[in-house]
């Protein structure tokens, strides 16, 4: 037992709730919200070191045992997530100190982003398929309110549908848990998984499992399921996109990983197949939407739904190589999205628009900017040594193992496609004929480069130490490879 693992969920919770009785006085808010995520932050390198010297790590809610009590576990892909995941909230909050408006703030913008974090680890540390489904709810109903923060027509109007999507979602969720509870007589996910082997996974079992493939698609924007992401994600302002973009999404790809690696793994043949045509269905649409708009925002929102296919595919492909790249994969694009969303916020704040037709030329004024950004998309892209390219082709070589050749080459051409995305940006944006030069020169950004720098030399370093970090990614491979291990640390059989 180690309570170690509970502190990335109560020090959001904890800081939340304090952040409430300050809402009028926004210094203080800053200064707490800025203290709980650096402290958040160390607990989880804490916890990463922990899991990597100690192995899995659980905590027994109440000294009830699993499988009859709530369990909290923390494996190294749990842990690297939510490490990632404190990382992310840090540096939106930074961002966000320099580029989010009063009016916003006051209506308690700093503690329900701190709610938001808590439902994001809550979900990746617990071990229980209905608490699972709870953190999904302090998530989402956190994300109803930053998405209509500030009440601005367009944030409205989109909210309404990714409000009526979430519940449409939850309700099925909550089904799919009762189902699931019906037929094996537990929701503690490594009691699932033993159930689950000495039963046989019937028929009936595989309806459910494609049911949690639909709620969590829904959630982390799969092929067909991804229609309400672009104009939901474009409606708030560009540091709430990046939580949404880096955090949400990712969540919906852990919870397919999970129960895919955990519970429903008995046949790849059937389920991991349909999972494989729905990441490459993905990939190939979401690149088709990046290419076409010449919105910078929506450019880098369907670049959100390609690399979901990509990380995806990794795990349809069920081999070592595979799932590794998808580990890979997953904590760079948490890292990138939120540099590129940033980066795309400062050029907002400079510009007052998005449309990448009506400015071009801003290399001459912000020179730091635009290198930064050209180094984001060469990262994006995986472009090698950057941290997007041993991701991708594990992936590949992971694709190739499994003698899935087309989706595996699906993945190759979209680094092409996503390069000439993002390319599009810089080549239009960036380089050209300046203008409104005077105009850009006056428009300092000296508040919001420090988040991006930050998370970019995290992304070059990701890549450039892939020796160094290998070891902690083929230990959550490892995990997510062989069920007993995770089965063992919790159940203690």
């Amino acid at each position: 037992m180690n309570n170690l693992i509970i502190l990335p969920i109560v020090i959001p919770f904890l800081a939340g709730i304090i952040l409430i009785f300050f809402n009028k006085n926004i210094k203080a808010q800053k200064l707490i919200s800025a203290f709980a995520s650096l402290l958040a932050i160390v607990v989880s390198v804490m916890i990463v070191h922990t899991v990597h010297v100690n192995g899995i790590q659980s905590l027994a809610i109440g000294n009830w045992e699993a499988p009859y009590g709530i369990v909290l576990v923390a494996d190294m892909y749990a842990s690297l997530l939510v490490l990632t995941t404190s990382i992310i909230g840090l540096t939106a909050l930074l961002f966000a100190f320099s580029s989010i408006t009063p009016d916003r703030e006051k209506f308690y913008f700093y503690p329900v982003v701190q709610f938001l974090l808590l439902g994001v680890t809550g979900a990746f540390l617990t071990g229980d398929i209905f608490n699972l489904f709870v953190f999904f709810e302090v998530m989402l109903m956190s994300s109803y309110m930053l998405i209509v923060l500030g009440s601005s027509k367009i944030q409205l109007r989109e909210s309404i549908k990714y409000i009526l999507v979430n519940i449409i979602s939850s309700a099925l969720f909550v089904i799919a848990v009762a189902y699931l509870y019906a037929v094996t007589g537990t929701l503690n996910m490594a009691d699932l998984s033993v159930k689950i082997a000495d039963m046989g996974q019937t028929g009936l079992l595989t309806v459910i499992a494609i049911l949690f493939l639909v709620i969590f698609g829904l959630k982390g924007a799969i092929f067909p399921l991804y229609f309400w992401l672009p104009g939901s994600y474009q409606a708030p302002p560009a540091v709430i996109t990046a939580l949404f973009g880096a955090l949400l999404t990712k969540v919906g790809i852990y919870s397919i990983t999970r129960v895919y690696t955990l519970i429903f793994y008995h046949e790849p043949s059937y389920t991991h197949q349909i999972l494989a045509w729905l990441a490459a269905l993905t990939i190939i649409f979401g690149a088709i939407g990046a290419i076409a708009y010449w919105d910078i925002k929506k450019i880098i929102i369907y670049n959100i739904i390609t690399a979901v296919g990509v990380i995806l595919f990794g795990i349809a492909a069920n081999t070592p190589n595979g799932v590794e790249g998808s580990i890979y994969y997953l904590v760079h694009d948490m890292i990138i999205k939120g540099a590129l969303f940033f980066i795309v916020g400062a050029i907002i704040a400079i510009t007052g628009t998005s449309n990448l037709r009506k400015f071009s030329g801003l290399i001459s004024s912000h020179p730091l900017l635009g290198w930064m950004f050209f180094i984001s998309t060469l990262s994006l892209a995986g472009i090698p040594p950057l941290s997007g390219f041993i991701g991708k082709l594990k992936i590949i070589q992971g694709g190739f193992e499994a003698e899935e050749y087309t989706i595996a080459f699906v993945v190759l051409l979209s680094s092409l496609l996503v390069l000439y995305s993002v390319m599009k940006i810089f080549i239009n944006g960036f380089w050209g004929e300046p203008t409104n030069e005077d105009v850009y020169k006056d428009k300092s950004v000296k508040g919001l480069i420090l988040p991006i720098a930050i998370l970019l030399i995290l992304s070059i370093a990701y890549g450039f130490g892939v020796e160094s970090i290998s070891p902690y990614i083929t230990q959550a491979t490892d995990t997510l490879l062989d069920p007993t291990i995770y089965i063992q640390a919790v159940l203690k059989e």
